[in-house]
């Protein structure tokens, strides 16, 4: 999948479906540490994943750019320091005006109200007013082909998809198989809830009597498992 089909593939897909088909077809559920955040409610945002490694100055964003494809996903790798700021307004600005879709930051941003207007979904662990006070040493070639967020490693085999919920990292070449996948569980939430709203309580729908009667004969039937023998499983 390439950029513009995973947006379309995942428009109207959450987070918590996709873990749910990941979990399903037993891809690995990765996902950033729970408190990185968006900035504000409501971003739902997915593309490639743009590896970034944070040395201190802005120079990696600008050379990580001058390499994007439009539509990816800048994820920088601060090692999840809480002492410094690693971007502001001026990367999500180039961000923007280079076509990206968003900045996942294993770290913290700064320029909170000028990050808001600008509408560049970010998601980072906080802010911090204090920038970088250092410079490490790298290559000549400041490009880098893995970044890491939180316990998982990332790379351009990877694609991002963020919202409410958090922030996850699933292999682009299981994209599309996961998305029929998320879809199908999505509907069924759906129908479930539209059934719930007329008035049919959750138990009446997954027959949960049926369920006890079923765990009393035999202690090794779970939940799930009854789910999907009556066609209702959402999760997995």
């Amino acid at each position: 999948m390439n950029n513009s089909a995973l947006q379309w593939g995942y428009l109207d897909l959450a987070t918590a479906h996709v873990a749910d088909a990941c979990m399903r077809l037993g891809v690995p559920v990765r996902c950033a540490p729970k408190h990185l955040r968006p900035l504000w409610d409501g971003i739902h945002l997915v593309g490639r994943v743009h590896p970034v490694i944070h040395r201190g100055s802005v120079d990696v964003f600008l050379d990580a750019l001058d390499r994007s494809e439009r539509g990816e996903v800048l994820v920088v790798d601060n090692g999840g320091r809480d002492d410094e700021a690693c971007i502001g307004d001026l990367v999500a600005l180039e961000t923007a005006q280079a076509g990206l879709s968003g900045i996942v930051v294993w770290g913290l941003h700064r320029d909170t109200r000028q990050l808001t207007t600008i509408r560049m979904p970010i998601f980072s662990a906080g802010a911090l007013a204090v920038g970088p006070d250092r410079a490490d040493e790298g290559g000549p070639d400041m490009a880098v082909s893995e970044a890491s967020c939180g316990s998982h490693v990332v790379t351009a085999a990877d694609f991002v998809l963020a919202d409410d919920d958090g922030v996850l990292f699933v292999p682009i070449d299981r994209a599309a198989e996961v998305a029929v996948q998320a879809a199908s569980i999505r509907d069924t939430e759906r129908t479930q809830a539209a059934r719930m709203t007329a008035g049919s309580t959750f138990r009446e729908q997954s027959q949960f009597e049926a369920y006890r009667a079923a765990r009393q004969a035999d202690p090794r039937v779970t939940f799930r498992t009854h789910l999907r023998s009556i066609g209702a499983a959402v999760e997995e």
